[in-house]
């Protein structure tokens, strides 16, 4: 006798779902509620709303008003709704941008996303060479030697590097890895300066990639739009030349559609 699937409605944790409830009672037009409408519109006892409450409020997500003693949601919502924006945009607005960007060198692209310590790659065009470097979407690799992580990390100060990595080890992938944190701090701010970032075979003996910065509406740094590909193809002379202009020109056509003003910052 065959064993029936389970339905995913199934395995709801009541908890959760009943904290969800709460937040889905805010809306355009209660921006506040107390304990009591809470209990009532949700047929919960007052108890479990307050303790759900407390919950959400630990974790941000809900806030209270010290005045009145309501409820209101909290800025972490805003921060994951704001999130998922900025990434469903983000993919959308770069992929014809990348797709361009191999057009005119035939080298495979990608738009990589910093995550802490570690970069990941969101969106990926390749190229038509047999012989090709193919990141895995969604691939979580150490930010501090590879193009796209370090064109990021680049933009921070060195107290905010330091809570980035700490209690991680940089880890020594090949000999042309930076695993020394106060060579890595001096070398980003030379990636700063330059504008862009080399991966010189320093995650991947036969590997190199290159990637420049993509920047918001705030001029915050929220991207790398980068290229890679192996050795024999991507000399540093080839990189220089040709590659870093292509790349560069790419993220500032990301980072426009993105709303960032090309020349605002340095008016700044």
């Amino acid at each position: 006798m065959a064993h029936r699937r389970k339905e995913k409605s199934e395995y709801i944790v009541q908890s959760v779902d009943r904290a969800l409830d709460i937040m889905e009672a805010f809306n355009y037009e209660q921006e506040e509620l107390g304990v009591t409408e809470l209990s009532q519109k949700l047929g919960l006892h007052k108890n479990n709303v307050f303790r759900l409450l407390a919950t959400l409020e630990c974790r941000g997500y809900i806030e209270q008003d010290k005045r009145t003693g309501n409820y209101r949601l909290g800025l972490k919502t805003f921060e994951v709704a704001n999130i998922f924006v900025h990434h469903l945009g983000l993919r959308r607005q770069a992929r014809p941008i990348l797709e361009d960007l191999v057009g005119r060198c035939d080298e495979t692209a990608y738009l990589g996303i910093l995550d802490g310590p570690e970069v990941v790659y969101v969106l990926m065009h390749e190229t038509s060479q047999t012989v090709r470097i193919v990141p895995r979407l969604g691939h979580r690799l150490p930010a501090y030697c590879t193009a796209s992580g370090k064109v990021q990390l680049a933009y921070e100060s060195r107290d905010h590097l330091a809570q980035v990595f700490e209690g991680h080890t940089l880890k020594k992938h090949t000999p042309h890895t930076i695993d020394n944190f106060d060579k890595l701090v001096t070398h980003l701010k030379e990636v700063s300066r330059l504008g862009y970032a080399v991966d010189d075979e320093e995650l991947e003996e036969g590997v190199r990639c290159v990637a420049a910065p993509v920047r918001d509406y705030s001029h915050r740094v929220v991207a790398g739009v980068g290229l890679s590909g192996p050795v024999p193809r991507f000399s540093l002379e080839r990189i220089e030349k040709d590659l870093v202009p292509l790349v560069k020109e790419a993220a500032s056509k990301l980072s426009q559609r993105l709303g960032y003003e090309v020349g605002a910052l340095a008016a700044r």
